[in-house]
């Protein structure tokens, strides 16, 4: 019996609490409390009617005075309420001043000059991302913009809650290029949904073999890209030759890509921040390059505070400023400059005696001796951003290249010395203006002019036959572009552009004994037209970019069209396939002469298409690949096929039977390419294969297709790095199949006193490896500065890679062999401060 009373007692008890509790947290419309306020106090409460509507808050309790409940109204309501007498209480909308930061969603850097919008009022942020509005209503929106990032909306729902909080902005990318792998093959190595990988140098880390970054280096660890030559300016994209490359720095088309000839970079990477590289599915607005892309980009945002490197390595010196001028402004400046002028390190000597392999530097005539042989470079780079308002940005670049070699040659003529100077000069001068408008948040527009000028020059002089030869090869392109995106819904995006291309090309021979004098100069004039949809499911799981590029070359009154497909689609969570295809066309490709052509250091010039016997060469490619991602895993494969037309023989550096012939051709390229990365907390590894089968068809020259000068059938990389607090090592190895090679018949080597050679590119150079390593180490240096060291070693094992066989005939009238040979074991190390 006590037992059932005290349950009863506690079921009482407890529905007691529930129906205090019930009661006290019970919210009543704001109108049926300001009724019973207006009797408890006898006061008036002045009001519109539309202003307290919707409003429901817990009533404020009996045992409050009325100034302590109008208190508590103020608190807890988005309203304002006031005793204007003893009578009389006036309520009006909350007025209340917000503040914020504005900083970016990936670095967490705050961003200055940030446009903050309140209905047709706005302010801007401060240095420090910082911005304050007044006079701010419950549902007010709040628009924060700023170009190259997604606007951002805040919609007002409590004007009680004024702390200052931080927005992080999300950066715009080009639509439908978002990153669909982070750190794709290292940290700062992204795969774009595209099919692109970027390169992101403020993120990147290391490579093995580099001390410092190199722009054109680095795009060499990833699959279907090397360099036959072990050289930059020799790129070979699934089997396609260098001139099918496209090389541009901000929308600049580039005719030089190397220093000291081919064996560095001439992009400076301080001002370089990021590189695309595109081997196929290019977007509408893109052409040339019917073999691969390559973009390289400056940093597209203002800089509020003064930063810069200073270093120097065992190659060139260099420095590095980024300086805001003013609130609206910054410019980037960086140079770099060979030390051979001051001092010749081991790695300059390893450097010259792989450049001046089988050149006139040292193949000389027996009687004439060279001397004060020296090589220079230098370059100097240059942005500038304006921002005169939110919607509008101005771009201004500026690039100069430079190098040169200079020697002297020495003779004895009738008895006495004669020495004369022999010199070799190649520069590039690049100029662009840009300016981008968003108009709304759904449409902006690009205007872009371009300039570029390269200068290769050589004058070749000849003691023994009393004779001065000039060469010269100059390329001038300019380019007016404009391009208009229009985001149509979230899921549509439209753009649309008109290219005006301008192209002259002259070749110059200049012989004074006896005198002769050749120049050729063309100039080809092109319009192109675009269009493109892209297309991207409300799950973002589903990519899809349809192009369509009109091209009309108005010399030889040529219409081109040119269809573009990029699609990716994620399923199965970790999963994602990728379709990508494309035509293209270009009207420059690169001679190739082996013989005399700028002292036999630089040996290809630039050449127009005349659409007769130098076609305009037009390429088809199609690739289909399968991607697994998942917890540091990552496993890649890709098919492509790719046929290029209105190839010629001189472009395809031929050193047996075809070196002088001049014939229109075309080769097809089709094969694989595997990536497996692993990811860990310190570090990574990664391996890369690729195969390849391509063959020409040069009908003139050869009855049915042969082995492409680039097929290098198998080729795998293997790599890995590790962090060690702000210790990073890198190690890698390289290995590839021989390139192809043409011997002389071993019963008859020469006839006629010319190579009786056999069957083009039957055989095989021996295999290509090489092992390198690096580490770079970085620590503090006061409040503001910090010292990065570097060390690396390239080809660790001193292994000697035959690059390419020639044979020539001798004075016995044999079939004598000269190889051109890897770079050494050449050891690297820099030493930088950053401030």
């Amino acid at each position: 019996m006590n037992k059932r009373l005290l349950v009863y007692v506690f079921l009482a008890l407890s529905l007691f609490s529930l129906g205090i509790r019930a009661q006290t947290d019970t919210k009543r419309s704001l109108t049926s409390i300001i009724e019973v306020l207006q009797d408890r106090f006898d006061v008036n409460f002045n009001y519109a009617s539309a202003l307290v509507e919707g409003i429901e808050l817990a009533p404020p309790t009996e045992d409050l005075d009325l100034a302590q409940t109008l208190a508590y109204l103020n608190t807890n309501c988005p309203l304002d309420f006031e005793l204007l007498s003893d009578t009389f209480v006036s309520v009006k909308e909350k007025l209340v001043t917000i503040c914020g930061v504005v900083k970016d969603r990936d670095t967490k850097e705050v961003l200055p000059f940030v446009a903050v919008q309140h209905l047709d009022q706005g302010t801007l942020a401060d240095e420090e991302g910082k911005f304050k509005l007044e006079e701010i209503r419950r549902g007010d929106v709040i628009e924060i913009r700023l170009m190259g990032y997604k606007p951002f909306a805040i919609v007002i729902k409590d004007v009680n809650d004024t702390s200052c909080k931080t927005y992080l902005l999300t950066p715009y990318q080009e639509e439908l290029s978002e990153v669909t792998v982070v750190d794709y093959l290292v940290r700062g190595m992204d795969q774009l949904e595209n099919g692109a990988v970027s390169i992101d140098l403020d993120r990147f880390k290391i490579l093995p073999g580099l001390v410092e970054d190199d722009v054109l280096q680095s795009v060499q660890a990833l699959p279907g890209i090397i360099s036959i030559d072990e050289t930059v300016s020799n790129l070979n994209i699934r089997g396609g030759s260098n001139d099918q490359n496209l090389i541009s720095w901000d929308g600049i088309k580039m005719y030089q890509s190397g220093h000291f000839f081919g064996l560095i970079s001439m992009y400076n990477p301080d001002i370089t921040q990021k590189v695309i590289l595109q081997k196929n599915g290019s977007r509408a607005s893109d052409t040339d390059g019917v073999s691969g892309s390559i973009f390289m980009k400056t940093e597209e945002y203002l800089n509020t505070k003064l930063k810069g490197s200073v270093g120097v390595n065992l190659i060139d010196t260099n420095a590095y400023i980024d300086a805001p001028l003013g609130k609206r402004a910054s410019l980037q400046v960086a140079a770099r400059k060979a030390l051979s002028d001051f001092l010749e390190t081991p790695t300059y000597a390893r450097y010259f005696d792989r450049i001046v392999q089988e050149t006139e530097i040292t193949q000389n005539a027996i009687n004439v001796t060279n001397s004060d042989i020296s090589f220079d470079f230098y370059d100097a780079s240059m942005r500038l951003l304006y921002q005169p308002s939110f919607k509008d940005r101005i771009r201004a670049n500026f690039m100069y290249t430079s190098n040169a070699v200079v020697f002297d040659e020495t003779a004895e003529v009738m008895g006495e010395l004669e020495v004369r100077q022999s010199d070799l000069s190649q520069t590039t001068l690049a100029a662009g203006l840009t300016h981008q408008r968003e108009w709304t948040k759904n449409f902006t527009s690009e205007l872009a002019i371009h300039n570029t000028i390269y200068s290769l020059k050589s004058t070749n002089a000849d003691i023994l036959l009393d004779q001065r030869f000039v060469q010269e090869n100059k390329v001038e392109e300019s380019a007016l572009k404009v391009k208009t995106t229009n985001k149509l819904t979230q899921q549509l995006t439209l753009t649309s552009g008109y290219d005006l291309i301008e192209t002259k090309i002259t070749n110059i021979d200049d012989v004074d004994n006896p005198l002769f004098v050749e120049i050729d100069g063309r100039v080809l004039r092109t319009h192109a037209g675009y269009t493109e949809l892209g297309m991207t499911s409300s799950e973002k799981r589903t990519n899809l970019i349809l192009g369509l590029r009109y091209n009309y070359l108005e010399r030889f009154k040529k219409h081109l069209w040119e269809p573009r497909l990029s699609f990716n689609h994620n399923f199965w969570e970790h999963f994602s396939v990728e379709l990508l295809g494309e035509f293209k066309h270009q009207g420059t490709s690169q001679i190739i002469n082996f013989q005399n052509d700028f002292l036999g250091i630089e040996r290809r010039r630039w050449q127009l298409s005349n659409d007769d016997d130098i076609p305009v060469i037009t390429s088809q490619q199609g690739s289909l690949g399968l991607t697994f991602n998942d917890k540091g895993w990552l496993v890649s494969a890709v098919g492509f096929y790719k046929d290029i037309q209105g190839i010629t023989s001189q472009s395809q550096g031929f050193q047996n039977q075809f070196e002088f012939s001049r014939a229109p051709g075309n080769y097809d390229a089709h094969g694989a390419e595997l990536l497996f990365r692993r990811q860990f907390r310190n570090n990574s590894i990664w391996a890369s294969y690729s195969y390849l089968r391509s063959r020409y068809s040069f009908e003139e020259l050869q009855d049915g297709p042969f082995t492409s000068n680039y097929d290098v059938t198998h080729a795998l990389t293997v790599g890995t790095n590790y962090s060690i607090g702000k210790l990073l090592l890198a190690g890698g190895l390289n290995w590839r199949r021989g390139r192809p090679l043409t011997l002389p018949i071993p019963e008859d080597p020469v006839v006629d006193g010319d190579i009786n050679f056999g069957p083009p590119n039957s055989e095989r150079e021996e295999e290509y490896l090489r092992v390198d390593i690096s580490g770079k180490y970085e620590f503090d240096w006061g409040k503001k500065r910090r010292i990065q060291v570097g060390l690396a070693i390239w080809n660790v094992l001193d292994r000697r890679n035959n690059l390419n066989t020639f044979y020539r005939p001798n004075a016995l009238g044999e079939a004598q062999a000269f190889m051109q040979n890897s770079l050494a074991i050449t050891p690297n190390a820099s030493i930088r401060m950053i401030f």
